[in-house]
This record gives structure tokens, sequence and C-alpha cells, in this order.
């Protein structure tokens, strides 16, 4: 469960901000591992809805597109044909490869819907191109303390959850 703290620092935070962190976050990703379109292959076309359960907003994917849209939970999301719920933490530990997906959804920890086919697709793509989002995110001119204080602060969320912190 994401920390109170997080979650009233995220919950004013204005829209159109929320949109374009997310928007900077994912072209960084892609510009790291190009890789991840491989192995989507057709399924990169499809959108994937991510619905953190504790945090104010949601996010819309289509990768082949390079596109997110983030909408406040609750709001009506755009079309999906998966969508993927769960803690915050789990679904970033998740996307890391740092749980076993199969077990955290037959465990009713994450819940998905709609396409099934196209969540494996994502799963493989993500467990093949060593996805870190403290490594992948910190900002090229603070390389070095961003990826201290991201560690920090993933390692933290991670722990205060019980997961695996390496």
């Amino acid at each position: 469960m994401l920390p109170p703290i997080l979650s009233a620092f995220a919950a004013p935070l204005p829209l159109p901000v929320v949109q374009s962190i997310a928007q900077a976050s994912l072209a960084q990703i892609l510009h790291r591992h190009p890789g991840l379109f491989d192995r989507l292959g057709l399924f990169a076309e499809r959108p994937i809805a991510i619905c953190p359960t504790d945090a104010p907003f949601e996010f819309t994917l289509v990768l082949a597109r390079r596109s997110v849209r983030a909408t406040r939970r609750g709001a009506q999301p755009p079309a999906y044909a998966t969508r993927i719920s769960g803690p915050i933490v789990l679904l970033l530990a998740l996307a890391e490869g740092r749980l076993d997906g199969d077990a955290e959804f037959f465990g009713r920890s994450i819940s998905i819907e709609g396409d099934m086919e196209t969540a494996l697709a994502l799963r493989n793509a993500a467990e093949s191109i060593s996805l870190d989002f403290v490594r992948d995110l910190a900002p090229p001119w603070a390389r070095r303390s961003g990826q201290r204080l991201l560690g920090a602060l993933r390692r933290s969320l991670l722990a205060g959850e019980g997961l695996p912190c390496n």
C-alpha cells in the first residue's frame, strides 16, 4: 500500500503534470529498452490499463504508439484490452520481475480483466528487458544521487510490503 505521505503528495497534483511525468517516464523506458516492442509483437497495439488501487491516478498504455494516458481514479478510463489492478508497490515490483505474476494473480493480490493474452505478453516482455525503474528513470544529470534516492525509496516501499528489496 502506498504510504499516506506519498498518497497525500500525489492526490493534489494536476492531471496535466501527472500526464507529463508519465509520458516522459514511458519515453525513457522505451528508449532504454527498445526490445520491448519485439517481445510484445502485435500486443503492443492493444491498450493496457494499469490501475493502482492505492493511488489517485490510473494509466492506459499503448506501447506501439509510445503513449500513456493518465486519468484520475474513478474517472471513466479510456477503452482497454487488458486492465491490471493492485497496490502500486506490487505492480511496480511485478514490472521489475521481483515477484511471480501468476502467484500474485491466483493469490488475488492483483486482478486482471480483459484479454489475458495481452497481460501474458506484457509480463513476458517485462521479464525479458530487466526493467529497473530506479536505473531507468533517474535523470541523467543526477544519475548517481537520483539512483540513491529512488533506490532508498524503493527499498522502503518494498520492505513496508514485506516484498524482496534486492
